[in-house]
């Protein structure tokens, strides 16, 4: 067998310029217009993020279009360089100097999406970092970018999507390889290839390669015996769109299975979409209806331990909304991200200052950060309303930060910032402190005699 044969094909058809690049004309045309813009100068958005399904050929068209434009292209995989020390030491050099050659330089970063705001201290914000100071476009890929850890970076990024690749362009593409590697096919063959794969162009390929040097042919008979359907994760505007069109349980069921988001998640989801999706008041009344009962079960589930009900949960957000479309015609629209999770994630730092502050209290006055929520961070609250200054030298007293402060007296940071400092002086905060744990442990123990009653 020639020593060609052992290459992949994935490597060996892949795109050498634009012309080779099948469909996807409009993200083309945005990449290259924004590329362009920075021969002017930097552009308003100095990062792109290119997103869409697996095997779409993101990755293959910034290495066609570099091509075109004669770029040199640094990569790295996002998945391999997750902390602030290991951007800081491999990408950010390549960003902020100049190429050695004098050709432009594209930067170009894999898999954003694995990165976790959690796990991977410092890689995100440093990721925002090195899109504000870079000398060299950079481009982003990423199969589900709507993670909420990911929201500073779509909102730093010029958003690209790529769509599913249709039966059409896929079947002449790999029809084009079997002619060149002079292997038979058979049409319907390449069209369940296609099916099977559910448009990833690069999954297409390889089990065509399978086929082909296996066989030395691509029948019809030999994709339904060895080609299998592909298990895969859908982004969650696909996995709402497939519940709302399901005609049947199992493919419903199936949507939500496969769903790239778990199934809290998907329930704020639906929340938020439902009435978009479903005009009709009846249709919408039992979609809602299913939902509430799958909010049931999911605090139940939560309270019990017992996972055996998440089955149920799964009927609710899966089968039960989907048959509830009864009257409404279904249309294309573009669902909305869910105003809960947006929320959240952008008032995750001010949540983080006040789970510290409780913390801190918690330990003064020997009770739970709940607690601490729940009553002595209203009464401090309540008390800066009336007397600023004892309120202030009590959360002096109790080391509070400024950040943490800010949070409990519920002010922005330019009128905090506006309100003269406490001047009393440590002995003073001292002394409030102590009238404070005085009053609270009063406080506590009546609350405790009231409970018991």
């Amino acid at each position: 067998m020639p020593e060609s044969s052992y290459i992949p094909w994935i490597i060996k058809y892949r795109p050498k310029s634009l012309s080779d690049y099948i469909n996807q004309e409009e993200a083309k045309t945005i990449l290259l217009n924004w590329l362009k813009a920075w021969d002017k100068g930097s552009p308003a958005k100095k990062a792109v993020l290119l997103y869409g399904p697996p095997g779409v050929g993101k990755t293959s068209l910034v290495e066609a279009i570099s091509k075109e434009m004669n770029c040199e292209v640094i990569e790295t995989n996002a998945s391999d360089f997750r902390r602030r020390e290991d951007i800081e030491k491999r990408i950010k050099p390549a960003a902020t100097k100049m190429s050695l050659s004098g050709k432009k330089r594209l930067i170009l970063i894999d898999e954003v999406d694995g990165l976790s705001g959690t796990a991977d201290k410092g890689g995100i914000e440093t990721m925002l970092e090195l899109t504000s100071i870079t000398k060299h476009p950079i481009i982003m890929t990423a199969n589900n970018p709507f993670h909420p850890d990911l929201k500073p970076l779509r909102d730093a990024s010029l958003l690209i999507e790529l769509k599913k690749l249709n039966q059409r362009d896929v079947v002449k593409l790999l029809k084009g390889i079997c002619e060149k590697e002079k292997i038979f096919c058979e049409d319907e063959a390449l069209k369940i290839i296609h099916t099977k794969n559910e448009g990833d162009l690069r999954a297409s390929i390889n089990d065509l390669q399978n086929l082909g040097l296996s066989f030395g042919k691509v029948t019809a008979s030999l994709v339904n015996e060895l080609i299998y359907y592909r298990d895969r994760e859908v982004n969650p505007f696909d996995t709402l769109r497939n519940i709302f069109t399901s005609k049947y349980a199992w493919q419903s069921k199936l949507a939500v299975s496969h769903s790239q988001v778990d199934i809290d998640t998907l329930i704020e989801w639906l929340s938020e979409n439902i009435p978009v999706q479903l005009t009709e008041p009846e249709d919408m009344y039992l979609a809602f209806q299913a939902l509430s009962r799958a909010d049931i079960y999911r605090g139940r589930m939560k309270r019990t331990q017992n996972y055996d009900l998440l089955s149920y949960i799964s009927e609710m957000v899966g089968p039960a909304i989907s048959l509830s479309r009864k009257k409404t015609k279904f249309k294309w629209i573009k669902y909305e991200f869910p105003k809960k999770i947006r929320m959240m994630s952008e008032t995750k730092k001010a949540r983080e200052s006040l789970n510290k502050a409780a913390a801190k209290i918690a330990k003064v006055t020997h009770c739970s950060r709940e607690t601490v929520k729940s009553e002595y961070i209203p009464m401090l609250r309540a008390l800066y309303k009336v007397n600023k200054t004892l309120a202030t030298q009590i959360m002096e007293g109790l080391k509070l930060e400024e950040d943490e402060i800010k949070v409990i007296v519920g002010k922005s940071k330019e009128s905090t910032e506006n309100t003269e400092p406490s001047s009393t002086g440590p002995m003073k905060a001292e002394e409030s402190l102590r009238k404070f744990e005085t009053s609270t442990k009063k406080m506590g123990t009546r609350a405790r005699k009231k409970r018991s009653l």
